[in-house]
């Protein structure tokens, strides 16, 4: 049995504020920047002399890298102490940013941006254990509701942003804009964060690293290419799931028999936290996929301008930010259990709703639909956040976080991937269905008020009928979509049984003294 030294409890002041301050103002410059870029693309394009093929590097090189410098972020802020690392990494995505908004050519900027990702990559685990070592046990909940408004609304937020910032300025700023939370984000931390203690005997296992770096590094390539190439149609998907599978392969008979392996495996002993690991993918999976259709939905089945769409969308970020405000309190009473299970469920019925969605849906249905989506993503995403790390020994606690990120990063792009994937082939599917109906002899088509309109025998008629069924091939396709995380989402449900009672776990540890962790 040992005691081990957790970092000191932040005393309730200034001190405490401003860390908060500058743990939030990283997450919300990383989380932005996930989906801030995705609008500015066409923009880039011609300004970089890009092909479709070489701009598309400029999501997946951002994505890939950080991914990759996820994993062994725990490693490296209980090697060299998590303020320096904190501070490096602020400062090197605000430098990296400010690269990518001066860029060149397209070589520059995948470049810059895989820069982005490397610095990147540590600033959502990292805040996250600033904010949980920052707040006693019984504020926990409230601190992670504040954590949480930045990692949420952060890629709810970014896509609108960045379609005002590239109208109303240009694509350069959608970089740009991370230069004052950068600014804040280092002097705060410089100047309030105490540094904790660091290990340096600690020695890293670089085949491991290597092992699961190609793994994850070639299942993202995948992901993000294999809709452009055909997936399992391309020789190139094929060969990166076979390297991805090898390498992962060789990453975990690795783990398993090695002293001191790349991932600390005694995070996956508790039980809560293997618990806020499920339900991280899961929120992962149904929030990035949920937001790759919609945003085409309303611009391409509705016909909203980007900007209209952006705002229509940003509906969903204020009912989860009402829900973070209420849920802190929330959990004084109620099981976080019980949270999520209501949380899922409200999303489980903005989806079914929302498969029934068309080309005429209003206004009004798709902002209340979106803001009980975003509060059903509220009501899960604190509480899971809060008890992952809720019986964690202290020590684990960095390890987790990234874990915890990493979790959520390779779910939102298989999420993602899986979504679109099955948007292109619906539609395609949907759409022969049904134009083999669409013929002289179907008697709808000699119906006097719809042959007036749809002449089939000129091309104008064809052309017309051709859209109609294009449209409405896409807005079945789209409900197939909502339809199928639908069912994703209501069968993660009943796997809150995983969960632990919070309460009973609160009374123990306020038992216990709140410095150490017995083993």
């Amino acid at each position: 049995m040992t005691t081990t030294a957790a970092a000191p409890i932040a005393v309730p002041g200034l001190r405490r504020n401003m860390v908060t301050i500058c743990a939030m103002t990283a997450t919300i410059m990383q989380a932005l920047d996930t989906t801030i870029a995705n609008v500015a693309l066409p923009y880039m394009q011609g300004s970089l002399s890009a092909s479709q093929d070489q701009i598309n590097w400029v999501l997946t090189s951002y994505i890939v890298a950080a991914a990759i410098m996820t994993a062994p972020v725990g490693w490296i802020a209980n090697r060299f102490g998590r303020k320096r690392i904190f501070v490096i990494c602020s400062a090197g995505f605000t430098i990296a940013s400010v690269m990518c908004g001066v860029a060149q050519n397209i070589n520059q900027m995948v470049l810059f941006r895989l820069l982005q990702g490397v610095f990147g990559a540590a600033l959502v685990p990292l805040s996250q254990a600033v904010m949980l070592d920052s707040y006693a046990l019984h504020e926990r909940a409230k601190a992670m509701s504040i954590w949480g408004m930045g990692v949420m609304m952060g890629p709810i937020m970014g896509p609108s942003l960045g379609a005002w910032l590239t109208e109303t300025y240009s694509w350069h700023w959608v970089f740009f804009v991370n230069i004052p939370f950068g600014i804040v984000t280092v002097a705060g931390l410089l100047v309030f964060m105490d540094e904790t203690k660091t290990n340096r005997e600690l020695r890293f296992d670089w085949f491991g690293f290597a092992a699961l770096a190609v793994a994850i590094g070639s299942m993202q390539i995948a992901l993000d290419r294999g809709e452009q190439l055909g997936w399992l149609e391309s020789n190139e998907i094929i060969g990166e799931f076979i390297v991805s599978i090898a390498a992962f392969y060789y990453f975990f008979a690795h783990s398993f028999t090695t002293d001191k392996p790349f991932i600390q495996f005694a995070i996956f002993k508790d039980r809560n936290f293997v618990s806020g690991c499920v339900f991280m993918a899961v929120m992962g999976l149904v929030l990035f996929s949920t937001m790759a259709l919609s945003s085409p939905y309303l611009q391409n089945v509705i016909g909203y301008p980007i900007i209209a769409a952006g705002l229509l969308l940003a509906s969903r970020g204020c009912g989860t930010f009402v829900a973070m405000m209420l849920v802190g309190r929330m959990m004084r009473f109620i099981e976080a259990r019980t949270l999520i299970i209501s949380g899922l469920s409200l999303t489980c019925l903005s989806l079914f709703y929302m498969t029934a969605w068309t080309d005429q849906t209003g206004v009004s249905e798709i902002v209340t639909l979106s803001i009980v989506q975003g509060f059903g993503f509220g009501l899960v995403f604190v509480p899971l956040s809060t008890v992952a790390f809720l019986t964690l020994p202290n020590h684990l606690r960095t390890d987790g976080t990234s874990m915890l990120t990493l979790m959520r990063n390779v779910a939102s792009s298989i999420g993602i991937s899986v979504v679109i994937a099955q948007l292109t082939e619906g539609g395609r599917r949907v759409y022969a269905v049904l134009n083999e109906h669409v013929t002289p002899f179907n008697h709808a088509m000699q119906m006097p008020n719809v042959r007036g309109m749809i002449n089939m025998g000129t091309d104008a008629g064809r052309a017309m009928a051709d859209v109609m069924i294009g449209l409405q091939a896409q807005i079945i396709a789209f409900s197939q979509d909502y339809q199928m995380v639908m069912l994703f989402t209501l069968c993660a449900i009943p796997l809150a049984i995983m969960i632990g009672s919070t309460k009973a776990a609160l009374r123990s540890q306020s038992a216990a003294p709140e410095h150490a962790v017995i083993e």
